[in-house]
């Protein structure tokens, strides 16, 4: 497949690390990422330190190669020609809009890859684009800013809307935001700018206001969203049973509403009974969608409402297996930055567990493999590969063009022993008899050898 004997051992035993290495070649290709910058950027401008140079020291980072930026620097220090302080400063005015750009443009690459693999899962809703919109607020950073040493609150640096392709399970587009106590709606009128014909939104009852809906409507778009209690509509008609889903009984109605632009008339109200309480106590939702009941009937509303967790599967693999919270980056524009760099780094994981699906099927990845020993494997070979294969080597990658790339990915899928990546799903959580602990007073502490000699 490729020359070098070094590279073909790393092939045979870590195939899932060579092709994580060849895709960041391919989609983080130093040209390409500079270029974006030029493009995106407003007020910053390069001198000698590179946008490219600046996103890998960032993907090591997030990807848990490297501990810190100054460990990243540290390990390539003779190559740098600028100083740590230059990096930071870079990093701390690293433009919003510029962080988003990096996520869009290698996530249409990711797209094109993953669809030539015809690695996607199934479609929920055939002939529609669904798109899960969910916000994600970035975990309190240190107290490392002189503004901020004698505040004993938490300084959360920011917050972003981020957009999963269930088919793809890409994180297609973000929407970041400096301000963390802002209200996420008040990003709702950049998401409406990317709004396509066909495109079906679905998202939580925060994003349920008259302007967004009428807004995707205007667009020629659909919604699947949770009802707010204060969203406004008026005439309904009765509630019809239409059957039961996982979880609840499901009925349905038309109501009513007004906007000013009049895109908003009748629409379908769905109501769940649920079979147990949610976390906020509701004992039934409801939910707005403009689809037409041939095209959806309540139950798969309901059905593809119920699937909306998709994306908090997406913000726990950031936070347990990518360093998308870096405590010591204070700045918002910095910690932005980080956090748009993890979801490129957990689309590239998305694009080998495509090739996966290609050779191996879709149910086999789905329910036996798991992403964070995949995650492990990667971090674990990472480094000492980037040693023992000399960076030319890996330039055949970039000159690749989108079919060859994927079928070295699919040879490299082949090789994959998937045993070593099995998944170990836990049984239900047993309930626990809640014990009162006691601590005397004079024994502030115990010796687990003996109590456990008593019993």
């Amino acid at each position: 497949m490729i020359i070098g004997q070094v590279f073909e051992r790393f092939v045979e035993e870590s195939p899932v690390s060579v092709m994580v290495r060849g895709l960041l070649e391919t989609i983080l290709c130093p040209q390409k990422l500079d270029e974006l910058f030029e493009k995106s950027a407003k007020t910053q401008y390069t001198k000698e330190l590179l946008f490219s140079t600046v996103v890998e020291m960032m993907n090591t980072v997030t990807c848990g190669i490297r501990p810190s930026i100054h460990a990243a620097y540290q390990a390539k220090t003779s190559q740098r020609n600028v100083s740590v302080t230059s990096v930071y400063n870079k990093l701390n005015a690293m433009e919003t809009d510029v962080s988003a750009e990096l996520v869009r443009e290698t996530g249409t690459s990711m797209e094109a890859i993953i669809r030539h693999l015809n690695g996607s899962l199934p479609d929920w809703l055939p002939g529609y684009r669904l798109k899960i919109l969910d916000g994600n607020a970035i975990g309190a950073s240190e107290h490392r800013l002189k503004p901020l040493r004698d505040c004993n609150s938490a300084p959360l640096p920011g917050q972003s809307l981020v957009v999963l392709d269930p088919s793809l399970m890409l994180a297609i587009d973000v929407f970041p935001c400096e301000d963390a106590h802002a209200q996420e709606r008040s990003l709702l009128h950049k998401v409406l700018t990317t709004i396509e014909e066909d495109d079906v939104w679905i998202a939580d009852r925060n994003f349920c206001t008259l302007n967004f809906l009428s807004g995707i409507v205007a667009k020629k778009g659909y919604f699947i969203i949770r009802e707010h209690q204060c969203f406004p509509w008026y005439d309904a008609s009765e509630f019809r049973h239409i059957g039961s889903v996982e979880g609840g009984t499901v009925f349905e109605q038309t109501v009513k509403v007004s906007d000013d632009e009049g895109y908003l008339s009748n629409i379908r109200r769905v109501k769940i009974i649920l079979d147990e309480t949610t976390r906020d106590g509701d004992s039934e939702i409801f939910i707005l969608t403009n689809l037409s009941t041939k095209v959806a009937n309540a139950l798969v509303v309901a059905q593809i409402y119920r699937k909306r967790w998709t994306i908090e599967t997406l913000f726990q693999i950031l936070t347990e297996i990518f360093n998308c919270e870096i405590k010591t980056l204070g700045y918002p524009k910095a910690a932005v930055f980080a956090f748009c760099v993890a979801l490129v780094s957990y689309n590239i994981l998305s694009v080998v567990l495509a090739a996966l699906r290609s050779i191996h099927g879709i149910k086999k990845i789905e329910q036996e493999v798991s992403s964070y020993y995949l995650a492990d494997e990667i971090r674990g070979t990472y480094r000492g590969m980037m040693i023992a294969i000399p960076p030319s080597e890996w330039k055949v990658f970039a000159k690749m063009n989108l079919i060859e790339l994927t079928n070295i990915l699919r040879d490299l899928a082949a090789r994959v022993n998937l045993v070593v990546f099995a998944s170990h799903p836990r049984a239900p959580k047993k309930t626990r008899r809640v014990l009162k602990r006691t601590r005397p007073s004079k024994r502030p502490h115990v010796s687990t050898a003996k109590i456990l000699s008593q019993k």
